[in-house]
């Protein structure tokens, strides 16, 4: 998509406006991730690192997930165990989720992360942001999640699309 807006939105640590949402989904703004969100971003996964680093147990980084939670996982392996996680939960089924759908769950998500509170990596956060502003789209499918959230399965495509293996518009 091709930005139809001259409209920036800078995300820091605080909320978006409904109109936020309506201008990077619909109307293809840019969007930009402050100073102030990366410092957060980037606190937040020096702790993470260092925990896990140092031994201690931190759930889906250096642990196993849900039942296998109790399982340690070694630093060679923890790569691949976020690939897998994001291949297996990939699991959708039929119609593709209308566009600006999907470009407002990938700012909300960014949104989310730019609070410094998930544990993601800068470079993570910075690629969502640059697919929005490429107007990369991943392809959502609209039936089949996992858990309560409801978000796993629809994120996890999304996910896919960033690690190059997924299909994007």
């Amino acid at each position: 998509m091709v930005s139809e807006s001259n409209k920036t939105v800078n995300l820091g640590i605080s909320g978006v406006s409904f109109d936020d949402v309506i201008n990077v989904a619909r109307h293809g703004a840019k969007v930009v991730i402050t100073p102030e969100a990366i410092a957060a971003i980037a606190k937040t996964r020096t702790y993470i690192d260092g925990y896990a680093a140092g031994g201690i147990p931190v759930y889906g980084v250096s642990t196993g997930f849900g039942a296998l939670a109790n399982r340690h996982i070694d630093v060679k392996d923890r790569t691949q165990l976020q690939k897998s996680l994001i291949r297996s939960h990939a699991a959708g089924v039929g119609p593709a989720v209308e566009r600006e759908v999907v470009r407002a769950l990938l700012f909300l998500r960014l949104r989310t992360m730019t609070s410094g509170r998930t544990g993601v990596r800068v470079e993570v956060a910075q690629i969502y942001a640059d697919f929005l502003n490429a107007g990369i789209t991943p392809v959502v499918p609209e039936f089949g999640s996992l858990g309560c959230s409801g978000d796993l399965a629809p994120l996890s495509h999304c996910a896919l699309a960033m690690m190059g293996e997924g299909v994007v518009h």
